[in-house]
Protein backbone atom coordinates (compact mmCIF):
# COMPACT_ATOMS: atom_id res chain seq x y z
CA UNK A 1 0.00 0.00 0.00
CA UNK A 2 1.33 3.38 -1.41
CA UNK A 3 1.44 6.31 0.93
CA UNK A 4 -1.27 8.76 1.44
CA UNK A 5 -2.27 11.14 -1.31
CA UNK A 6 -1.13 13.86 0.55
CA UNK A 7 1.87 13.14 1.30
CA UNK A 8 2.87 11.37 -1.96
CA UNK A 9 1.62 14.49 -3.70
CA UNK A 10 4.40 16.56 -1.84
CA UNK A 11 7.23 13.94 -2.05
CA UNK A 12 6.44 14.65 -5.79
CA UNK A 13 6.66 17.80 -5.94
CA UNK A 14 10.41 18.12 -3.92
CA UNK A 15 11.27 14.95 -6.02
CA UNK A 16 10.88 17.37 -9.23
CA UNK A 17 12.95 19.83 -7.85
CA UNK A 18 15.38 17.56 -6.66
CA UNK A 19 16.28 16.34 -10.19
CA UNK A 20 16.31 19.72 -11.52
CA UNK A 21 18.77 20.62 -8.74
CA UNK A 22 20.72 17.37 -9.38
CA UNK A 23 20.68 18.21 -13.03
CA UNK A 24 21.77 21.65 -12.80
CA UNK A 25 24.73 20.79 -10.55
CA UNK A 26 25.17 17.35 -9.70
CA UNK A 27 28.53 17.88 -7.54
CA UNK A 28 28.85 20.55 -5.50
CA UNK A 29 31.79 22.18 -3.69
CA UNK A 30 31.34 22.84 0.39
CA UNK A 31 33.48 23.71 3.01
CA UNK A 32 34.16 19.76 3.97
CA UNK A 33 35.43 18.87 0.35
CA UNK A 34 34.64 19.36 -3.31
CA UNK A 35 33.12 17.01 -5.39
CA UNK A 36 30.08 15.81 -2.78
CA UNK A 37 26.70 15.41 -3.63
CA UNK A 38 24.63 18.46 -3.90
CA UNK A 39 23.11 20.05 -0.13
CA UNK A 40 19.55 21.11 -0.47
CA UNK A 41 18.49 23.34 2.36
CA UNK A 42 14.59 23.26 3.91
CA UNK A 43 13.81 26.69 5.60
CA UNK A 44 11.58 25.71 8.11
CA UNK A 45 9.35 27.87 10.57
CA UNK A 46 7.74 24.33 12.16
CA UNK A 47 4.72 25.10 10.96
CA UNK A 48 2.64 22.60 8.58
CA UNK A 49 3.93 24.10 5.22
CA UNK A 50 7.35 23.72 6.29
CA UNK A 51 7.52 20.66 8.12
CA UNK A 52 5.85 19.11 5.62
CA UNK A 53 8.26 20.30 2.97
CA UNK A 54 11.05 19.22 5.68
CA UNK A 55 9.65 15.51 5.58
CA UNK A 56 9.34 15.11 1.62
CA UNK A 57 12.96 16.89 1.76
CA UNK A 58 14.27 13.49 4.19
CA UNK A 59 12.93 11.66 2.31
CA UNK A 60 13.66 12.07 -1.13
CA UNK A 61 17.08 13.35 -0.67
CA UNK A 62 18.86 10.07 -0.14
CA UNK A 63 17.04 8.11 -2.95
CA UNK A 64 18.42 10.82 -5.30
CA UNK A 65 21.90 11.22 -3.73
CA UNK A 66 21.38 14.44 -2.54
CA UNK A 67 22.48 15.95 1.16
CA UNK A 68 19.73 17.05 2.75
CA UNK A 69 19.75 19.41 5.64
CA UNK A 70 17.81 23.02 7.36
CA UNK A 71 17.49 26.47 8.69
CA UNK A 72 15.14 27.96 11.33
CA UNK A 73 14.88 31.57 11.37
CA UNK A 74 14.49 32.81 14.86
CA UNK A 75 12.88 36.56 13.91
CA UNK A 76 13.01 37.74 17.77
CA UNK A 77 9.14 38.75 17.47
CA UNK A 78 7.47 37.23 20.01
CA UNK A 79 8.16 35.76 23.93
CA UNK A 80 9.97 32.46 23.60
CA UNK A 81 10.98 32.76 19.38
CA UNK A 82 14.40 30.76 20.91
CA UNK A 83 12.97 28.04 22.58
CA UNK A 84 10.85 27.51 19.53
CA UNK A 85 13.36 28.28 17.22
CA UNK A 86 15.41 25.33 19.36
CA UNK A 87 12.32 22.75 19.16
CA UNK A 88 12.14 23.24 15.30
CA UNK A 89 15.89 22.72 14.92
CA UNK A 90 15.18 19.12 16.96
CA UNK A 91 12.48 18.03 14.76
CA UNK A 92 14.56 18.52 11.45
CA UNK A 93 17.72 16.71 13.73
CA UNK A 94 15.00 13.74 13.71
CA UNK A 95 14.36 13.28 10.15
CA UNK A 96 17.77 12.97 9.87
CA UNK A 97 18.62 16.57 8.50
CA UNK A 98 22.03 17.57 8.45
CA UNK A 99 23.34 20.35 8.88
CA UNK A 100 20.73 21.90 10.77
CA UNK A 101 20.95 25.32 12.60
CA UNK A 102 18.99 28.13 14.04
CA UNK A 103 19.74 31.76 13.07
CA UNK A 104 18.86 35.14 15.19
CA UNK A 105 17.47 38.18 13.27
CA UNK A 106 17.41 41.94 14.04
CA UNK A 107 14.12 42.86 12.52
CA UNK A 108 14.17 46.78 11.35
CA UNK A 109 11.42 49.05 10.46
CA UNK A 110 11.85 49.99 7.30
CA UNK A 111 8.91 49.12 4.90
CA UNK A 112 7.03 48.12 7.63
CA UNK A 113 7.07 44.86 9.91
CA UNK A 114 6.16 41.88 6.87
CA UNK A 115 8.96 43.72 4.99
CA UNK A 116 11.68 43.88 7.30
CA UNK A 117 11.10 40.41 8.64
CA UNK A 118 11.58 39.17 5.05
CA UNK A 119 14.22 41.15 3.94
CA UNK A 120 16.08 39.98 7.43
CA UNK A 121 14.92 36.29 6.62
CA UNK A 122 16.01 36.12 3.14
CA UNK A 123 19.36 38.11 4.59
CA UNK A 124 19.98 35.44 7.05
CA UNK A 125 19.08 32.25 4.34
CA UNK A 126 21.41 33.55 1.99
CA UNK A 127 24.41 33.84 4.23
CA UNK A 128 23.47 30.22 5.96
CA UNK A 129 23.71 28.87 2.02
CA UNK A 130 26.91 30.59 1.26
CA UNK A 131 28.41 29.23 4.54
CA UNK A 132 27.52 25.43 3.68
CA UNK A 133 27.61 25.35 0.12
CA UNK A 134 23.88 25.11 -0.66
CA UNK A 135 22.91 24.39 -3.99
CA UNK A 136 19.06 25.30 -3.55
CA UNK A 137 16.90 26.18 -0.37
CA UNK A 138 13.37 24.93 -0.85
CA UNK A 139 10.51 27.37 0.74
CA UNK A 140 7.21 25.99 1.66
CA UNK A 141 4.86 28.70 -0.07
CA UNK A 142 1.48 26.96 -1.23
CA UNK A 143 -0.83 28.10 -3.90
CA UNK A 144 -2.83 30.01 -1.18
CA UNK A 145 0.24 31.89 -0.23
CA UNK A 146 0.23 32.82 -4.09
CA UNK A 147 -3.19 33.86 -4.04
CA UNK A 148 -2.69 36.01 -1.37
CA UNK A 149 -0.15 37.54 -2.93
CA UNK A 150 -1.97 38.21 -6.44
CA UNK A 151 -4.45 40.12 -3.95
CA UNK A 152 -2.03 42.29 -2.63
CA UNK A 153 -0.10 43.33 -5.80
CA UNK A 154 -3.30 44.01 -7.52
CA UNK A 155 -4.21 46.15 -4.40
CA UNK A 156 -1.01 48.18 -4.90
CA UNK A 157 -1.69 48.64 -8.39
CA UNK A 158 1.47 47.95 -9.51
CA UNK A 159 1.80 46.28 -12.78
CA UNK A 160 1.81 43.18 -14.28
CA UNK A 161 4.76 41.81 -12.43
CA UNK A 162 3.27 42.49 -9.32
CA UNK A 163 0.13 40.28 -10.09
CA UNK A 164 3.10 37.45 -11.53
CA UNK A 165 3.11 36.33 -7.32
CA UNK A 166 6.44 34.30 -6.29
CA UNK A 167 8.46 32.46 -8.82
CA UNK A 168 9.32 28.36 -8.46
CA UNK A 169 12.67 29.64 -8.67
CA UNK A 170 14.29 33.02 -7.77
CA UNK A 171 17.33 34.35 -6.14
CA UNK A 172 20.68 34.46 -7.42
CA UNK A 173 21.23 31.28 -9.47
CA UNK A 174 17.14 30.45 -9.06
CA UNK A 175 18.84 29.26 -5.32
CA UNK A 176 14.86 29.29 -3.67
CA UNK A 177 12.65 26.93 -4.95
CA UNK A 178 9.27 26.71 -3.91
CA UNK A 179 8.04 22.86 -4.70
CA UNK A 180 4.54 23.61 -3.20
CA UNK A 181 3.06 26.39 -5.64
CA UNK A 182 1.09 24.21 -7.34
CA UNK A 183 -0.53 22.27 -3.74
CA UNK A 184 -2.99 23.56 -1.17
CA UNK A 185 -2.63 24.49 2.32
CA UNK A 186 -4.68 21.76 3.10
CA UNK A 187 -2.63 19.11 1.28
CA UNK A 188 0.48 20.35 2.95
CA UNK A 189 -1.52 19.69 6.64
CA UNK A 190 -3.21 16.72 5.94
CA UNK A 191 0.24 15.26 4.70
CA UNK A 192 1.69 16.51 8.41
CA UNK A 193 -1.08 15.03 10.22
CA UNK A 194 -1.06 11.45 8.78
CA UNK A 195 2.81 10.96 9.48
CA UNK A 196 2.12 12.71 12.87
CA UNK A 197 4.59 15.63 12.37
CA UNK A 198 4.13 18.11 15.25
CA UNK A 199 3.59 21.44 13.82
CA UNK A 200 3.38 25.11 14.87
CA UNK A 201 0.84 27.64 14.33
CA UNK A 202 2.37 31.03 14.20
CA UNK A 203 0.04 33.87 15.76
CA UNK A 204 0.94 36.43 13.72
CA UNK A 205 -0.33 34.27 10.82
CA UNK A 206 -4.06 35.59 12.35
CA UNK A 207 -3.17 38.58 13.53
CA UNK A 208 -5.09 41.57 11.64
CA UNK A 209 -2.48 43.65 12.16
CA UNK A 210 -0.58 41.96 9.47
CA UNK A 211 -1.68 42.98 6.06
CA UNK A 212 -1.12 39.34 4.75
CA UNK A 213 -3.25 38.09 7.66
CA UNK A 214 -6.25 40.08 6.42
CA UNK A 215 -6.21 39.03 2.99
CA UNK A 216 -6.05 35.36 4.07
CA UNK A 217 -8.93 35.27 6.88
CA UNK A 218 -11.03 38.63 5.57
CA UNK A 219 -10.64 39.11 1.90
CA UNK A 220 -10.24 35.83 0.60
CA UNK A 221 -12.96 34.06 2.61
CA UNK A 222 -15.67 37.01 1.38
CA UNK A 223 -14.27 36.37 -2.60
CA UNK A 224 -14.97 32.70 -2.50
CA UNK A 225 -18.15 33.39 -0.55
CA UNK A 226 -19.57 35.65 -3.27
CA UNK A 227 -17.65 34.37 -6.27
CA UNK A 228 -17.54 29.94 -5.85
CA UNK A 229 -14.61 27.69 -4.21
CA UNK A 230 -12.66 28.58 -7.44
CA UNK A 231 -11.21 31.98 -6.43
CA UNK A 232 -7.70 30.65 -4.49
CA UNK A 233 -6.69 28.44 -8.22
CA UNK A 234 -7.61 30.87 -10.53
CA UNK A 235 -5.95 34.02 -8.84
CA UNK A 236 -2.84 31.26 -8.84
CA UNK A 237 -3.50 30.55 -12.46
CA UNK A 238 -3.31 34.69 -13.08
CA UNK A 239 -0.47 34.49 -11.27
CA UNK A 240 2.01 32.31 -14.00
CA UNK A 241 -0.19 33.61 -16.83
CA UNK A 242 1.15 37.06 -15.76
CA UNK A 243 4.42 35.91 -15.44
CA UNK A 244 5.13 35.10 -18.79
CA UNK A 245 3.66 38.21 -19.92
CA UNK A 246 5.96 40.40 -17.51
CA UNK A 247 8.67 37.94 -18.85
CA UNK A 248 8.49 38.43 -22.18
CA UNK A 249 7.97 41.85 -21.79
CA UNK A 250 11.41 42.41 -19.89
CA UNK A 251 13.17 40.35 -22.96
CA UNK A 252 11.67 43.05 -25.01
CA UNK A 253 12.88 45.56 -22.91
CA UNK A 254 16.40 44.21 -22.47
CA UNK A 255 16.76 43.71 -26.03
CA UNK A 256 15.72 46.88 -27.35
CA UNK A 257 17.00 49.43 -24.69
CA UNK A 258 20.83 50.01 -25.93
CA UNK A 259 19.02 50.93 -29.49
CA UNK A 260 17.17 53.97 -27.63
CA UNK A 261 20.23 55.75 -25.88
CA UNK A 262 22.79 57.43 -27.77
CA UNK A 263 26.42 57.62 -27.93
CA UNK A 264 27.32 59.36 -24.13
CA UNK A 265 24.64 56.60 -22.55
CA UNK A 266 21.42 58.55 -22.33
CA UNK A 267 17.76 58.11 -23.42
CA UNK A 268 16.56 59.15 -26.44
CA UNK A 269 12.97 60.64 -26.04
CA UNK A 270 11.71 60.25 -29.64
CA UNK A 271 12.59 56.51 -29.90
CA UNK A 272 10.99 56.14 -26.22
CA UNK A 273 8.10 57.68 -27.33
CA UNK A 274 7.35 55.34 -30.43
CA UNK A 275 7.89 52.41 -28.21
CA UNK A 276 4.59 50.85 -26.67
CA UNK A 277 4.44 52.11 -23.23
CA UNK A 278 5.01 48.73 -21.35
CA UNK A 279 8.16 48.43 -22.89
CA UNK A 280 9.11 51.82 -22.48
CA UNK A 281 8.48 51.63 -18.68
CA UNK A 282 10.51 48.93 -18.29
CA UNK A 283 13.41 50.95 -20.57
CA UNK A 284 12.71 53.60 -17.48
CA UNK A 285 13.18 50.94 -15.26
CA UNK A 286 16.55 49.92 -16.13
CA UNK A 287 17.59 52.73 -16.90
CA UNK A 288 16.71 54.33 -13.25
CA UNK A 289 18.20 50.84 -11.63
CA UNK A 290 21.50 51.49 -13.60
CA UNK A 291 21.95 54.23 -12.58
CA UNK A 292 21.72 53.94 -8.40
CA UNK A 293 17.85 53.39 -8.01
CA UNK A 294 17.30 50.63 -5.56
CA UNK A 295 14.81 47.77 -7.52
CA UNK A 296 13.03 47.52 -4.35
CA UNK A 297 12.20 51.19 -3.77
CA UNK A 298 11.20 51.82 -7.57
CA UNK A 299 7.29 51.79 -7.80
CA UNK A 300 5.16 52.54 -10.68
CA UNK A 301 4.20 56.19 -9.46
CA UNK A 302 7.61 56.69 -9.71
CA UNK A 303 8.12 55.61 -13.31
CA UNK A 304 4.72 57.32 -14.73
CA UNK A 305 6.53 60.48 -13.38
CA UNK A 306 9.86 60.30 -15.49
CA UNK A 307 7.28 58.96 -18.39
CA UNK A 308 5.47 62.18 -18.00
CA UNK A 309 8.80 63.44 -18.80
CA UNK A 310 8.50 62.00 -22.51
CA UNK A 311 4.57 61.80 -22.98
CA UNK A 312 3.51 65.02 -21.13
CA UNK A 313 6.47 67.35 -21.32
CA UNK A 314 6.18 71.09 -20.47
CA UNK A 315 9.00 72.33 -19.18
CA UNK A 316 8.71 70.12 -15.55
CA UNK A 317 11.79 70.26 -13.65
CA UNK A 318 13.92 66.99 -12.61
CA UNK A 319 12.32 63.73 -11.24
CA UNK A 320 13.92 62.52 -8.09
CA UNK A 321 13.82 58.87 -7.50
CA UNK A 322 14.85 56.48 -4.46
CA UNK A 323 18.68 56.35 -4.50
CA UNK A 324 19.39 59.75 -5.17
CA UNK A 325 18.82 59.15 -8.52
CA UNK A 326 17.63 62.67 -10.67
CA UNK A 327 15.97 62.47 -13.99
CA UNK A 328 15.57 65.55 -16.25
CA UNK A 329 14.92 65.89 -20.17
CA UNK A 330 17.37 67.51 -22.05
CA UNK A 331 17.44 68.89 -25.56
CA UNK A 332 15.36 65.16 -26.45
CA UNK A 333 17.66 63.68 -24.50
CA UNK A 334 16.33 61.84 -20.83
CA UNK A 335 19.29 62.22 -18.31
CA UNK A 336 19.59 60.21 -15.61
CA UNK A 337 22.37 61.02 -12.70
CA UNK A 338 23.20 59.80 -9.18
CA UNK A 339 23.82 62.41 -6.53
Amino acid sequence: MGPHPAVAAIRLAVRRVLHDVLTLAPTTSSPQGAGEPPLVLVACSGGADSMALASALAFEAPRLGVRAGGVTVDHGLQPGSDLRAAEVVSRLTALDLDPVEAVRVDVGREGGPEAAAREARYAALDAVADRHGAAAILLGHTRDDQAETVLLGLARGSGIRSLSGMATASGAGGRYRRPFLGLDRQTARKACMVQSLPVWDDPHNADPAYTRSRVRHEALPVLEKALGKGVVEALARTAQLSRDDADALDSWAAAVEPSVRDDSGDLEVAKLYALPPAVRRRVLRRAAIAAGSPAGSLFARHLEEVDRLITGWRGQGAINLPGRVAVRRQGGRLVLRQG
